[in-house]
């Protein structure tokens, strides 16, 4: 079982589709040389996306590794090409300069009304490039390495039956005193995981369900919907598994991961737009039904400065599931293609 290690233990196991699907679907980043993907890339293209908000720190980088690595010395990916999300800063100058083909979020498919997070980015991405098979990779990330991108191409390349590959990793926290090796990844573990083996147990063998790092399929790609903000990873999940059984699902550990870590009030929102997801999951695929739908307002509590000295902010935060739907639909009421809506 490679990535894992089997040992036995009293409490109960997981279903006997999970365990036979983690030797079959798992794999590492260094079971896939380069030199062999080129050769298994025969006419199929592939683009990397890069969604980017302010990351202007480090998203240099990314481009130009990808660039060396996998574009020069390695014809293996076709496009690299970054979505700048509304950036305050330097990032899409940055990333051109690196050699990144740079897009704005807002300026793709520009006759919809435009919506916020990282989802969207991820759609307008998708939308605006034109691989066989599409890349994802987080824009804030340090140390990256090429092997994130093979190690998840990988399994597509050489296998047409798996249409989605999600990366995994060891997620350090970097706290004041200590390092916690895998400390970070704090919402996957108190919120994805438990709903996830809670309402789709086929799932429970994916180590990062909401892991930014993954890889598919165009024509599987466009035949999903988009949940605009940080329920897109796992929305993803549920509906491949849905539509084409776990066996189209793979994932491939990349080794480590390190970039900037949210704060708490933060991690409560994203979870907020997680238990959202899957709620919305829930009610679409007729696994529960409620009698009202959830709301969506988020309040949390801000700490502050007044007169009588600390004092408490309310702060009320929508967490509203906004979704964008499959591609091929959009492309299909259009008539024209998306190339040319993009």
């Amino acid at each position: 079982m490679r990535g894992f290690r089997a040992r036995k233990v009293a409490a109960p196991q997981v279903s006997a589709d999970v365990g036979s699907w983690l030797p079959r679907r798992s794999s590492q980043a260094g079971d896939w040389p380069v030199a062999d993907l080129v050769a298994a890339k025969g006419d199929t293209t592939v683009s990397v996306v890069i969604p980017a908000r302010d990351e202007e720190a480090t998203v240099g980088d990314i481009v130009r590794t990808i660039r060396r690595d996998v574009v020069e010395r390695h014809q293996l990916v076709d496009e690299v090409m970054v979505v700048d999300s509304r950036s305050q800063d330097a990032t899409a100058r940055v990333a051109a300069e690196a050699g990144a083909t740079v897009v704005a979020q807002d300026s793709v498919l520009s006759a919809l009304p435009g919506l916020q997070g990282k989802g969207e980015a991820l759609w307008k991405g998708l939308a605006a490039s034109t691989g066989d098979i599409v890349v994802f990779v987080d824009g804030d990330l340090y140390d990256f390495t090429s092997d994130y991108v093979t190690g998840l191409l990988g399994p597509l390349l050489t296998d047409d039956s798996i249409a989605y590959v999600k990366g995994f990793y060891h997620r350090p926290l970097v706290g004041a005193v200590s390092t916690d090796a895998d400390g970070g990844g704090r919402v996957t573990e108190l919120v994805a995981r438990p709903l996830l083996n809670l309402y789709w147990p086929e799932l429970a063998g994916f180590v990062q369900p909401l892991a930014g790092e993954y890889a598919g399929r165009r024509e599987v790609l466009e035949r999903v919907p988009f949940v605009a903000n940080y329920g897109v990873e796992v929305g993803h999940l549920i509906d491949i598994l849905e539509s084409y059984g776990l066996d189209a699902l793979a994932q491939v550990d990349l080794g480590k991961r390190t970039h900037r870590h949210q704060n708490t009030q933060a991690l409560g929102r994203m979870s907020g737009q997680i238990m959202l997801t899957v709620f919305d999951r829930l009610e679409r695929y007729g696994r529960l039904v409620s009698a009202e739908p959830p709301a969506t307002m988020l309040a949390q509590f801000r700490r502050g400065e007044s007169g009588h000295g600390v004092d408490r902010e309310l702060v009320v935060t929508d967490l509203a599931c906004e979704q964008r739907p499959p591609l091929a639909t959009l492309r299909a009421a259009d008539g024209t293609g998306l190339r040319e809506i993009a």
